[in-house]
């Protein structure tokens, strides 16, 4: 049976509106996308303070009394031991602020200890790291550093794996002024796999992405 051109048209439109309604509600909506990264940092900043997690390697140097200092790894616990404070707490607290508590407790052996902390190897709390699951090379936690974009991290888990479906991906985001997760389109295989420069997004601490299989 042939339609006219204007038949045809009302066809279409007659199956656009029903492959539409069988959709799921919001599969069809707009994703919200995040500008693109700079290729080159504009600045040389550093990000905020970093906050201590467990199995950092900590270099604790007290000043004119180096034999009350030590190289200590943080326990899974959160606690550091030296030679005159035993379990001290040191997951989320920044090296300033460890370094205070240092010195306070060694005021009572000594007199105005000056005490320095320098984070040697550090992982991180969790929500300073960036994980990655689903179809990478290597899915992993990475710790996050100012500046990181998504090509870092796809770089730090050796990419996408054989089957993945990059630009299905997703970015979980929590808001701390809304409080509420935010979703982002990440477009993975452009950016990997057609250099697309303009797919690369800067990514912050506690950011999730979820990379997808595809169905083929």
């Amino acid at each position: 049976m042939a339609f006219s051109a204007a038949g045809r048209r009302i066809v279409a439109v007659t199956v656009t509106a029903a492959m539409l309604a069988a959709m799921p509600a919001g599969a069809y909506a707009k994703e919200q996308e995040l500008p693109p990264a700079p290729f080159v940092p504009e600045t040389g900043a550093p990000g905020d303070n970093y906050t201590i997690g467990p199995l950092d390697a900590l270099t604790v140097f007290i000043w004119r009394n180096p034999e009350l200092g030590a190289q200590v790894q943080v326990r899974p616990d959160g606690r550091i031991t030296l030679p005159l404070i035993n379990d001290m707490v040191a997951v989320g607290k920044t090296p300033a602020k460890l370094s205070d508590d240092i010195r306070d407790a060694l005021s009572t052996y000594i007199s105005d200890p000056i005490v320095s902390v320098i984070v040697n190897n550090f992982s991180g709390t969790f929500a300073q790291q960036i994980r990655i699951v689903g179809a990478a090379e290597k899915p992993a936690s990475v710790s996050y550093r100012s500046d990181m974009t998504l090509l870092d991290v796809m770089i730090a888990v050796g990419g996408l794996s054989q089957f993945a479906a990059g630009n299905r991906a997703k970015l979980i985001r929590y808001n701390p002024v809304t409080k509420k997760q935010e979703e982002f389109r990440l477009r993975i295989d452009s950016l990997l796999k057609r250099g697309d420069i303009k797919a690369n997004v800067k990514l912050q601490p506690g950011d999730v992405i979820i990379i997808p299989e595809s169905v083929f």
